[in-house]
């Protein structure tokens, strides 16, 4: 019998962890016996992902800058349907990034009809296109769900939902250490640490940097020791290291997972760019501001069709502004520092945040259990209920 082939496909670097997460929780159930192709970043790789190009080509921000590369997403869609039907792949996964998933998704079923397709990370249709709900429940066969309040959305639309919690919220997380990171860089017990986590895409790197540094220059002028530290994903690492290497005051910058959670336990607040990097900064106790930037024309369309008031899952959750959000043309630096400068300076200010948000995530769903193993549940039963319907299609 030949090895079983998943098929894992993840463009952003949240997805990359949850991919990665996965083919851990995949192989501890079926050892040598399966292996993994596709589409993901350094995490999956590490775990022995053979991609089929580099995912930042299709790392994208915005409604007309992914129509701008439409026509080479649906060329690597066709290629890795290609590649499926070559390694002879026996259930595929496609995590986040719900565009180029609907595309790849579509060719794999044009080139292997009975291919088991699940979708993990639904497209946020609470928010915007509510039509996408029917689109998936008629593409995928099963949808891997991370948010608590959004799975009777998708069994409405006729989708198959296993909701699965969010992975920032997994109880097994591992928590960081705060002394150890304060010996890391050698601050001393006192010293306020600011957070800075700028994306993990070029044009969010691109986007930000202008307002964030102008904000850290303000804050800093006006507190020497406060410390900065930039956390870097594998994707930008380069471009975060020379953007910050350019700086007139010390920042350190961390790229390594263990050194990002320890930051994240330490820092006395973090200013984040908006996405899944805040559910884990309130699920490590931090107050935050979150800012935001895309193109001027995406923007004017997206005003038009969002139909939250906010940007920041937990603050929707809530439905009630928790940590401040600056988008567009209030994300600038004076804005930025003074947003952060109560954060900073006053503790009781920031206990009331922090006990706020973590109110929040309980509405999100916290303490379901480990997404990895319960998205491994699901995936060993497409498996089997594929190998199934081939034997009765073979005795036929």
């Amino acid at each position: 019998m030949s090895r079983l082939c998943v098929m894992l496909t993840a463009l952003e670097a949240s997805g990359d962890v949850l991919g990665a997460d996965l083919m851990r929780a995949l192989r501890s159930r079926l050892g040598a016996d399966v292996r993994f192709v596709g589409l993901g970043g350094s995490a999956m790789a590490a775990e022995g992902l053979e991609s089929a190009f580099d995912i930042t080509e299709l790392s994208i921000v915005g409604l007309v800058e992914g129509l701008l590369a439409a026509r080479r997403a649906a060329r690597r869609a066709r290629d890795l349907a290609a590649m499926a039907a070559a390694e002879d792949v026996d259930v595929a996964v496609l995590i986040d990034s719900w565009g180029f998933s609907y595309l790849a998704a579509r060719a794999l079923r044009r080139r292997r009809p009975k291919l088991p397709l699940i979708k993990y990370v639904a497209p946020q249709v609470w928010a915007t296109r509510p039509g996408r709900a029917k689109a998936l429940a008629g593409t995928f066969d099963h949808l891997l769900s991370i948010v608590a309040f959004e799975a009777p959305i998708f069994e409405q639309a006729g989708a198959r939902v296993t909701f699965v919690g969010h992975p920032a919220l997994d109880p097994r997380r591992v928590t960081g250490d705060p002394a150890r990171f304060r010996a890391r860089i050698e601050a001393r017990a006192g010293d306020p640490i600011l957070l800075v986590l700028p994306g993990s895409r070029p044009s969010e790197i691109a986007r930000l940097s202008s307002p964030f540094e102008a904000a850290l220059g303000l804050l800093k002028a006006e507190r020497p020791e406060l410390r900065i530290v930039v956390a870097a994903s594998a994707t930008v690492a380069p471009r975060v290291r020379a953007w910050v290497a350019g700086w007139p005051f010390r920042a350190d910058v961390v790229e390594d997972e263990a050194g990002k959670a320890d930051a994240m336990a330490t820092a006395t607040a973090a200013l984040a760019c908006s996405g899944t990097v805040t559910a884990e900064l309130a699920v490590a106790g931090c107050a935050m501001v979150v800012a935001y930037r895309v193109g001027p024309l995406t923007y004017q369309i997206a005003r038009r069709i969002i139909r939250t008031r906010y940007a920041t899952l937990f603050n929707i959750a809530a439905d009630t502004m928790i940590a401040p959000e600056l988008l567009q043309a209030d994300c600038n630096g004076p804005a930025l520092a003074a947003a952060l400068g109560p954060l900073l300076d006053d503790p009781e200010r920031r206990a009331r945040q922090v006990a706020a948000q973590a109110a929040a995530l309980d509405k999100l769903g916290r303490g379901v259990g480990a997404p990895a193993q319960i998205a491994a549940d699901v995936v060993m039963i497409a498996i089997a209920a594929k190998s199934s319907a081939a034997l009765v299609d073979g005795n036929v």
